[in-house]
């Protein structure tokens, strides 16, 4: 059996904010591993840390102790134009609000990243097409933005992420803004890129059902980790059921859980 490449490497990872006479602890010694090809959700209740643990694993924030590795690189050794750039090649983004600029068409917002890294244009052309035709969007190319639905603009933002094949995506509730529909498309397209393509994926969400997509869950209460499930070969309605029984375990089961 092949011995697995570890994509995120996560070390005793601590966040504070505030000052001396008012300390907040987001982060209070996390650490985790993701290996290249999963899919990992991570779930808690409002203000334990997971959007806090994405935003410092995406170099978006600065932890106050501990370290980071993405893909054998100790992220925070990096200088600030290191980050940048970093950020820019190696990591893959999907917010819940799209974030795909209104001016460019969908086949534009995609490849723009490509076109920023100076790829020919022939190569965009074929990539994009390529990724949108996974993602079900082929025939919406050269529309805009504000001519599509929600499910499309935010499978187009997923191609987007997918596009520069980058080590690790980074999705912070990505069907927040998706009614079931096109939460429940999203999901299998972005089940099948992990299987099909080994495309490592963290997902961020407060969505039981968005969270049963995933091999893997971890779950954070007050700036630590709480637990972890494996779906292993379960069904995924049996997963979705175990991962209730987790959050209500948290506190205040599905409902209060954000």
């Amino acid at each position: 059996m092949p011995v697995a490449e570890r994509i995120l490497e996560v070390v005793d990872l601590t966040k504070q904010y505030g000052s001396r006479g008012s300390v907040t602890h987001a982060l209070r010694g996390i650490s985790m591993a993701v290996d290249r090809g999963e899919f990992v959700g991570v779930m808690g209740p409002s203000g334990s840390g997971k959007t806090t643990l994405l935003n410092v694993i995406s170099t978006i924030d600065s932890p106050s102790s501990g370290r980071v590795w993405i893909g054998g690189r100790e992220l925070t050794a990096l200088r600030r134009r290191e980050v940048a750039r970093f950020r820019r090649e190696r990591l893959g983004f999907i917010f819940q609000d799209f974030n795909l600029l209104d001016t460019l068409t969908l086949r534009e917002n995609i490849g723009l990243a490509l076109s920023i890294a100076g790829a020919p244009a022939g190569e965009i052309d074929r990539r994009v097409a390529e990724m949108a035709e996974r993602l079900g969007i082929a025939d919406a190319l050269d529309k805009f933005p504000y001519q599509v639905s929600g499910g499309q603009k935010q499978r187009a933002a997923a191609a987007r992420a997918l596009i520069t094949e980058p080590d690790l995506v980074l999705a912070d509730e990505p069907t927040g803004n998706l009614d079931s529909r096109a939460a429940r498309s999203l999901l299998e397209a972005l089940a099948e890129l992990n299987r099909d393509l080994q495309t490592t994926i963290i997902l961020v969400t407060h969505d039981p059902v968005a969270a049963s997509y995933c091999q893997r869950i971890l779950f954070i209460k007050d700036g630590r980790i709480f637990g972890e499930l494996v779906r292993g070969d379960s069904p995924r309605q049996r997963f979705f059921d175990r991962i209730l029984a987790v959050l209500a375990e948290l506190g205040g089961g599905e409902a209060d859980v954000r």
